[in-house]
């Protein structure tokens, strides 16, 4: 009986311990916006990879080899941070594009358990994304989404890495961007 008692109390004490222990879950965010105006047009808009001026929060972009895969885009924003990202896919007939980030600038540095920890301009890891636009008669609709880890790896993440963090500073992004495609296009 005590050899039970004691094999149940291990066992409730190994799973207790794994719950608590989870590091970050992958989270994604998927935004859309119709908008009325062909989707050529609209795709003329943000199919130049090297070219983010429809992004509000990007001061200048530059990349090395255009549109082509492999691509690193170097986006420089408004309040002086960078972004560097990777293009994995390019598809000019699906009007769609693919890309990674890796690296970014710090926006801040923070003391988190008695450690400083850099907090990046988007507080998000291992970011993947990729932006399609799909025509819908006279109209059309562009589907931004992304895959993503927030910033803080470790368990116990800092409010301003946290799940949370990443998902509202992403989502933002997104609003912002696809809000300016469509002001841009139904001119």
């Amino acid at each position: 009986m005590k050899k039970n008692i004691f094999l149940v109390s291990v066992v409730f004490l190994f799973f207790s311990a794994l719950a608590n222990a989870h590091g970050p879950v992958r989270q994604k965010v998927k935004e859309e916006i119709k908008i009325n105006a062909p989707a050529e047009k609209v795709w003329d808009i943000i199919k130049n990879y090297d070219d983010m001026s429809w992004l509000p929060a990007v001061a200048s972009s530059k990349t090395d080899k255009g549109n082509k895969k492999g691509s690193v885009r170097v986006l420089t924003l408004k309040d002086g941070g960078t972004i560097t990202e990777e293009l994995k896919k390019y598809d000019e007939k699906k009007m769609s594009y693919s890309y990674k980030i890796s690296d970014m600038s710090t926006a801040k540095t923070i003391n988190h358990s008695g450690k400083d920890e850099n907090v990046p301009v988007l507080p998000v890891s291992n970011y993947a994304a990729d932006i399609e636009v799909k025509a819908k008669g006279d109209t059309s609709v562009v589907i931004w989404k992304a895959g993503y880890y927030r910033a803080y790896m470790n368990n116990n993440p800092p409010a301003e890495m946290n799940e949370e963090a990443a998902n509202s500073s992403v989502k933002a992004v997104f609003t912002a961007g696809l809000e300016n495609i469509k002001k841009l296009a139904e001119k």
